[in-house]
């Protein structure tokens, strides 16, 4: 299993319209082959900024098969006017649970 973390900074006053965007897209990334599930976790500290964690049953899952999909194009248009800079995004692995 392989955890994707997108750290995320929105426009100010975006937020709303960003977690909007983003509950919309849900049933984009679940439909989405291994894909196994996501969760946004919105900063304390920067309120502005997000980490969208998603679960994949591969690294190509994401990198392959999702972000040379339709659906990508159909996420980035529901969320895309929201961001204050690109993604950072990087894959995880479990070591400890």
């Amino acid at each position: 299993m392989i955890t994707e973390i997108a750290q995320i900074d929105v426009k100010p006053g975006m937020e709303a319209d960003f977690e909007a965007g983003v509950r919309q897209a849900k049933p984009i990334f679940m439909r989405a082959k291994g894909c196994k599930g996501l969760a946004l976790h919105r900063s304390i500290e920067k309120p502005a900024r997000y980490r969208l964690m998603i679960q994949w049953e591969t690294l190509e899952n994401h990198t392959v098969d999702f972000r040379g999909s339709d659906d990508f194009k159909a996420w980035r248009a529901c969320v895309g006017h929201c961001f204050a800079t690109p993604p950072e995004v990087e894959h995880t692995n479990t070591v400890l649970s």
